[in-house]
């Protein structure tokens, strides 16, 4: 085989990858394994299939950060939701400085150019982490802050996510911002363990997100970042740039999320997926139906 034919096979390989074949190929969503990315994955994929009329197919649990990028660079996967903060710190290994809309521009030029992945507008809300504590507690200590859990002494058991106690906008940084004293070492698990943990009597403060049914469920009090050691993490698209091309419509429908979904909305679907009243298709369906 010339080279000319090999890169007319390849072409017409890498076309029919793509394209589909007519449009036969299902765009492939994907997702983080907890609650709120299985219902952004979900609310993407409805979408697609509603809007643009195109198969989704859905492979959501992917687990941390950097497994779902890999899936997207590896092809695995096309499209999933990603946080600002997240992708700047962990997959880019930049620092948290500039504005939100600084930080957004920041990811996006980088991805598009070093991955050919985009980031769509965000879909107007942010799901920072949250330092979270027991009512009691911090009645008890007197505890609103961050500054004042690192001042009062207390040895905190502290329950963290396993990317949260690696993170580059994890564990080691906001200790070191915050010098809170800690019984032991983190206590590490799921993310979907954290709360029953602290429910329990296990932990006396746990690293969850701020968009979490659970803290409105269970009445915790989110400490606030008073010396604003985490970054901007407003959630968005990620799309791989060949799904932009081949399938066009797709990507204006994804648009119509822009600026559609806030943070109170964000921790009411949450809660009511963890709390079985509700399924995450249905959640998904509804908020789409209600945007």
């Amino acid at each position: 085989m010339d080279r000319n034919t090999f890169l007319a096979f390849a072409a017409t390989a890498i076309l029919a990858l793509t394209c589909g074949c007519g449009g036969e190929r299902k765009i492939v969503v994907g997702s983080k394994n907890f609650t709120e990315q299985l219902i952004l994955g979900e609310m993407i994929a409805q979408q697609i299939e509603r809007c643009a009329g195109q198969p989704a197919e859905r492979r959501f649990h992917l687990g941390g950060t950097l497994l779902a990028h890999q899936a997207m660079l590896a092809g695995e996967i096309d499209i999933y939701p990603e946080y600002t903060g997240t992708a700047l710190m962990t997959v880019l290994k930049e620092s948290p400085t500039g504005s939100a809309q600084e930080v957004f521009e920041r990811v996006r030029t980088a991805y598009r150019e070093r991955f050919g992945i985009e980031w769509l507008e965000p879909l107007g809300f942010e799901n920072t982490f949250a330092m979270a504590v027991p009512v009691d507690l911090a009645a008890r200590l007197d505890l609103q802050t961050l500054s004042d859990a690192a001042a009062t002494g207390f040895a905190f058991r502290l329950g963290v996510g396993y990317e949260f106690e690696q993170r580059a906008d994890g564990l080691p940084g906001l200790l070191k911002t915050y010098p809170i004293r800690l019984e032991g070492a983190p206590r590490s698990m799921d993310l979907g363990l954290l709360y029953k943990a602290i429910q329990q009597g296990q932990v006396d403060m746990v690293a969850g997100n701020s968009t979490d049914g659970a803290i409105t469920r269970m009445g915790l009090v989110v400490l606030e970042d008073d010396r604003n050691y985490f970054p901007p993490y407003e959630a968005a698209v990620l799309i791989r740039q060949h799904v932009a091309t081949w399938f066009p419509g797709v990507r204006s429908c994804l648009e119509q999320l822009t600026n559609r979904l806030d943070a109170a909305g964000m921790r009411l679907a949450n809660e009511g997926v963890e709390a079985g009243r509700s399924s995450v298709a249905e959640v998904a369906s509804e908020k789409l139906l209600r945007h």
